[in-house]
């Protein structure tokens, strides 16, 4: 008998993950079914290719040597696959999607919605995570980042350039002075975002003579979510930084006042990053497009 694609697939997806169970999750089955597919496999060749115990796996030596061809047969079927793909250019599938919790609920919820009001043959899998994801190991086919890109081997097209202002409530306004320059910045109650992990404080520039100052200092409030960031600031408790498009949200008529809007912080370029196959399938091409398109002006 000779093997299918399928079962050679599953092969590639267990030696990636390190585990039936992370495969089971990339391929979207049972890690029941994913454990027959393997043993189907096994006897099939009629050998052992994973030695297997309750903390760890590891490739026999007949299995090294089946996985490499395996490796080589499964992208050989993949590059088909997308080049039929791009041919007929209709997006269907899963489409595994990743991103920062932040970014994910200020606008790549709001992405995925119109992704698949308007592509009904896709499906969409999306990790808001805050840890660092290995895309090619964990089997993502996207990933969206803000902020500079470190190195890799991923492609990537930048999206747009997320702007960032500070504000407050018109009630905490009416209690105290509006800062006039950013050193004023220093007599008011401060709400602060932690969970970029930066220092305290915003660096700001001018528009006009484009200078440069590092304000702020120890904050009222100091928090590790954007929304928390919003909220407190609706809640008259100070002055905060936030992005443009979350700060303009309405919420029951409450609504935040820009300060110091001729002091602009640094704007955050945001990309879309994707492992550098040679053709992009249309689930995730149509993906990148339409999050270009619905980006924020």
């Amino acid at each position: 008998m000779t093997p299918t694609l399928d079962q050679l697939r599953a092969l590639v997806k267990i030696v990636e993950s390190g585990s039936l169970s992370k495969a089971a999750d990339v391929l979207d089955m049972q890690r029941s079914n994913l454990s027959r597919t393997l043993a189907q496999l096994e006897s099939t060749l009629g050998v052992t290719l994973l030695d297997r115990n309750t903390r760890s796996q590891s490739l026999t030596e007949m299995g090294r040597a089946v996985h490499e061809r395996a490796v080589a047969i499964v992208a050989a079927v993949d590059d088909t696959v997308q080049l039929a793909q791009r041919i007929h250019g209709e997006p269907s599938g899963l489409l595994r999607l990743t991103c920062s919790v932040e970014f994910g609920m200020a606008a790549v919820g709001a992405w995925v919605e119109s992704y698949l009001q308007r592509y009904p043959r896709v499906r969409v899998g999306t990790e808001y995570a805050t840890r660092e994801i290995d895309m090619v190991h964990e089997g993502f086919d996207l990933g969206i980042r803000a902020g500079p890109l470190p190195p890799s081997r991923l492609r990537a097209r930048q999206l747009g350039v997320f702007r960032y202002g500070l504000y407050a409530s018109p009630t905490y306004l009416a209690q105290h002075s509006p800062p006039e320059v950013p050193a004023d910045l220093a007599h008011h109650d401060l709400v602060q975002f932690t969970g970029d992990g930066g220092t305290s404080g915003w660096s700001l520039v001018c528009a006009g003579t484009r200078e440069t100052v590092r304000v702020g200092g120890q904050a009222r409030l100091r928090v590790n979510a954007g929304s928390a960031v919003r909220s407190a600031l609706l809640s008259g408790l100070g002055v905060g930084l936030l992005p443009e498009m979350v700060a303009k949200e309405p919420e029951k008529n409450r609504q935040l006042v820009r300060v110091l809007p001729q002091w602009d912080p640094p704007a955050v370029p945001v990309h879309a990053v994707y492992p550098g196959t040679r053709y992009l399938t249309p689930k995730v091409r149509a993906f990148v497009d339409l999050a270009a398109e619905q980006f924020p002006g």
